[in-house]
């Protein structure tokens, strides 16, 4: 017998969980291993069971599918995420893509489709079809460049760059002749307007955008 593929569900409709997970366990090649009704329970309880497919909700109550794909995927790269959805949203099919969605489909597809489509990214494909890629990736080629710092003054700037440099408050304060209280404030507003939670998620963000500065530069 090969190995079932193991899926976990996410979706705040306890109803629709268990009509999806009716549908799936009557497949002899498909196991559902977990269930969320929430994207934080399904943050935490996916990397524990390790699911071969993860079949998401987009509009959850505490958040979105989208954003527990990406999560999901860093954690897990192996992971295939279905987002699962009752809208059309073609801007939800964009993000879906940059998240590393394999797939996207309505709540209203037949079963069958549902359990072909699990089976389908469980074995590494993918449910967009050509001309909906090409498009997705037309708009993507399209979008003007968005600069991630846009919302910091030109002195957070500074203060960031010297994060990412290992500074403590005390050693940046030194550097920009300030308080070291100020620089805590200064601080305080960088991780906020950044959504950022501590000084190595602003290390790995410098870093991230000097990498991509290096691979923009003249000449491309």
């Amino acid at each position: 017998m090969t190995t079932p593929i193991k899926v976990f569900l996410l979706d705040d409709h306890e109803v629709v969980r268990r009509g999806v997970a009716a549908l799936l366990e009557a497949e002899p090649d498909i196991e559902v291993i977990g269930e969320a009704g929430t994207a934080a329970q399904a943050v935490a309880r996916v990397p524990a069971l390790r699911p071969d497919v993860a079949v998401l909700d987009v509009r959850l109550p505490d958040g979105d599918g989208i954003t527990v794909c990406r999560e999901l995927r860093s954690r897990m790269p192996e992971l295939a995420c279905l987002m699962l959805t009752s809208f059309t949203d073609e801007e939800a099919l964009v993000d879906a893509v940059m998240a590393g969605a394999s797939g996207y489909v309505l709540k209203q597809i037949h079963g069958s489709d549902l359990v072909g489509a699990v089976r389908t990214v469980a074995a590494g494909g993918s449910l967009l079809d050509p001309s909906s890629t090409a498009q997705i990736l037309q708009r993507l080629r399209e979008r003007p460049r968005k600069d991630p710092l846009a919302a910091l003054t030109e002195q957070e700037r500074k203060i960031l760059d010297l994060i990412g440099g290992g500074l403590t408050n005390r050693q940046i304060g030194e550097r920009l002749f300030l308080a070291e209280k100020t620089v805590k404030n200064y601080v305080s507003s960088i991780f906020t307007k950044l959504d950022l939670h501590r000084r190595t998620q602003a290390a790995t963000l410098i870093t991230q955008l000097k990498a991509n500065e290096s691979r923009t530069l003249p000449g491309e």
